[in-house]
Order: C-alpha cells, then structure tokens, then sequence
C-alpha cells in the first residue's frame, strides 16, 4: 500500500492486521486480483476491500451479502468475499445473514467482531458482553450476546471458523481454507477496538481464547456447537467443516450458462422498461 494511503482506521486497529490476513490468503492462494470481488456494507471494518486491489461493491448497512450471492450467481467462476463488521453482519443484516446460511451460496463471509459498534461511536452491538458499559448503555448492557459461530453451525454452515487478528499467520491458514471451501464459509474474526472498547482488549482475546488442535473432530458438529456454546473460553481455529453439499449458485442455474454469457434480450428488456412508462 502507499505511504501516502489516507486511512480511515485508528492506529493500532485490529482492522490493519485483517487486511493483511486477506491479502496474505489471496496471494498465497495465487488467485488473480481481476478474479475476486469483495462486498462490504457500511462501518469501519467494511472499508477494508478499499484498500485491496480487487473489485468492490460497497452496499448499504448491513448489505454486504445479497450483492455478494448475486453476483457469485452471475459469474461462478468468481472468488467472491463479503466482509463487515459484527454490526453490519449479525445486527442491520442479521436476516441475511440468516439466510445465506441456509441458501448455501460458495462465498467466504469474513465478519470483524470488535463487539462494539465502532464508528458510530461506540454503542454496543450484538456481540457485545452483557454488562459492558458503553456513551449509549451507560448502565451496561442487559442482553446477551449474539452466538454467530453457534448460530452458523444450527442452521447447517459446512464451514465455520473463528480467528484472532492478533494471531496474523493462524488467521491467513483458516481464511484460505475458507476461500477454498465449496460453499458457504464464515470466518468470525476477533479485532479489537482500541479506541470504543477498552474492555476487548489484545491482552483480553488473548486470555479468553484457545486454538482447537489436531485431535478436533471438526466433522462432529454435535461436538462443534459444544465447542461453541462455550462463550467463557472461547475456540480459536475451524470449528466444524462438513461435507461440502450443493451450492445455491449451482442450484438456481442447474447447469445452465452463467448470467453473464446469456445474451441480453433487449426487445424483452425494452418491453420490460416501457411497462414502467405506462
């Protein structure tokens, strides 16, 4: 990147070590910069495909997945991510979140979870600790926090996976066998906020997380959503990958041509646009 880059992330943000994991991920999978496309929504963790060279679309809050589904359905061939952060994701676009899982589209879903809602100025977001103090839950926060790993693994994810920021070289190993994955992948990314969250510290991830190791059963997804449940010491690694299943992309085309070498129909698209007029 270019020293003279205007960055819009805080110094020392957990935000600058994803980017370097997604950038080490891509180019140690040699896959071509004109072959991936990022989608993001709104926030600081959303920002992060600007500094890449890749294609982008930037959707609105929490919007970063329909854009994503749709264009891996227009050209399959595509590496296709959609990043956020852990408000963008699991609170404005918690419904599709929900569903891409079921809908199963081949994209990876990589989520920064700072726990706190960091542009906006520090509110609590889904994944925020119950009791956490924050400008807007002066008193702390009353609910508990939104599980995306177990919520993944119940509505049928083949692929889920959590990583710290802090940990750059383990991170880069999951994201890229979440990229390599055939079908839907989230990879739910502990960043801290050193500037909103002074509770989810480096020093706190560190001390509350633990890397899963070889004896994992990573296919055992009774044994992953045990794994997952626990919020108190918290797994670090692929949690639970299953047999890879069909696609969505796969299933709506059904082994037609990819919408992107359909000839347009403009007597059809004309017709389509003069019934606006009527």
């Amino acid at each position: 990147m270019p020293a003279n880059t205007d960055m819009a992330w805080c110094p020392g943000c957990g935000n600058f070590p994803i980017l370097n994991i997604i950038k080490m991920a891509l180019s140690e999978l040699d896959i071509p910069p004109e072959e991936v496309v990022m989608c993001s929504g709104i926030g600081q963790a959303a920002k992060t495909p600007q500094y890449l060279r890749v294609h982008y679309f930037n959707g609105l809050h929490g919007r970063a997945l329909p854009p994503a589904i749709a264009i891996k359905n227009s050209n399959p061939s595509l590496t296709v991510i959609a990043e956020s952060g852990d408000g963008d994701t699991y609170g404005e676009g918690g419904n599709h979140f929900l569903h891409t899982i079921r809908r199963n589209p081949n994209i990876t879903n990589i989520v920064h979870n700072n726990m706190v809602y960091g542009l906006t100025k520090g509110q609590a977001s889904p994944t925020s600790e119950k009791g956490m103090k924050t400008p807007v839950q002066v008193d702390g926060v009353v609910l508990e926090p939104f599980n995306p790993v177990a919520t993944a693994i119940t509505l049928g994810a083949t692929f889920v996976g959590r990583v710290f920021s802090g940990d750059i070289l383990q991170a880069k190993e999951i994201v890229k066998q979440a990229i390599l994955h055939k079908g839907y992948a989230l990879v739910d990314v502990f960043q801290p906020c050193i500037v909103f969250n002074k509770q989810n510290t480096y020093q706190w991830f560190k001390e509350n997380t633990y890397y899963l190791d070889e004896t994992h059963e990573k296919g055992n997804r009774s044994k992953a959503l045990d794994i997952a449940f626990n919020m108190e010491k918290m797994a670090l690694g692929v949690i639970y990958q299953a047999a890879e299943k069909p696609s969505y992309e796969t299933l709506v085309r059904a082994g037609a041509e990819p919408l992107y070498k359909t000839p347009l129909d403009t007597g059809a698209l004309s017709q389509l646009i003069e019934g606006y007029s009527k």
